[in-house]
């Protein structure tokens, strides 16, 4: 499977996100610098986490303005995947490529800790190593991760089949509206979750239930 790794300036998760997918593809993802204003031939865009632009403004606003967003884009357009982990999935909402926002947790304090995840949707390479409704772990870090849509676009969002993940167990750290977690857009060929299965992928990590992400989508590219 071919990478590619978008890098800003105050991206801090993207050596984990290198190491992750070197481990299950076998290969290191390209490197794609912001202001670059191509992409190379890839089957799949990782947007990985950390604090872009030291999250000034809104976390991720300026960085959905950088050059290689438009690339981003319409590479989604065409149906390649993309996906975009804390940080990746708030640019992946400032840059209109997933609906709803990602706020300020509600107890206004930043969280890193272990979250119990049910999965929502395995009918996408994202999920299909899945079972509906399986709750796995997963860690956090994050200030603002706190999911908010308007009542007419969650209505969309759970109607379409579009929350990839839910928080379970009483472990929603940041208030997020129906516990959602992570979400896809309406073609199901980007996610954008808060969670970091890349932190989980190795028994060395403490467990392994954020492999089968990668693997699900190694699995689609190869066959």
């Amino acid at each position: 499977m071919k990478t590619a790794l978008i890098q800003f300036p105050g991206s801090n998760r993207d050596r984990d996100m290198i190491a992750a997918i070197a481990s299950v593809c076998g290969t290191s993802p390209a490197l794609v610098w912001h202001k670059d204003t191509s992409l190379p031939d890839t089957d799949l865009i990782v947007i990985p986490g950390g604090f872009s632009y030291g999250d000034y403004l809104r976390s991720g606003a300026i960085a959905a303005r950088s050059p290689i967003m438009e690339q981003v884009a319409l590479a989604a357009a065409r149906g390649v995947g993309v996906l975009g982990v804390c940080n990746g999935f708030q640019i992946l909402t400032e840059a209109g490529l997933l609906p709803g926002t990602l706020m300020r947790n509600a107890s206004l304090k930043f969280v890193c800790r272990e979250v119990s995840l049910e999965v929502t949707n395995v009918n996408t390479a994202f999920t299909s190593r899945y079972k509906k409704g399986q709750i796995i772990r997963c860690p956090v870090a994050h200030h603002d991760g706190n999911f908010f849509a308007a009542p007419e676009t969650l209505a969309a969002i759970e109607g379409n089949n579009q929350v990839a993940f839910r928080y379970a167990n009483g472990t929603n750290p940041n208030g997020s509206i129906n516990n959602i977690a992570g979400v896809f857009n309406k073609q199901k060929n980007i996610l954008g979750l808060m969670p970091h299965p890349e932190n989980l992928i190795e028994p060395a990590h403490g467990g392994t239930d954020g492999r089968a992400l990668f693997e699900g989508l190694f699995e689609m590219v190869e066959a």
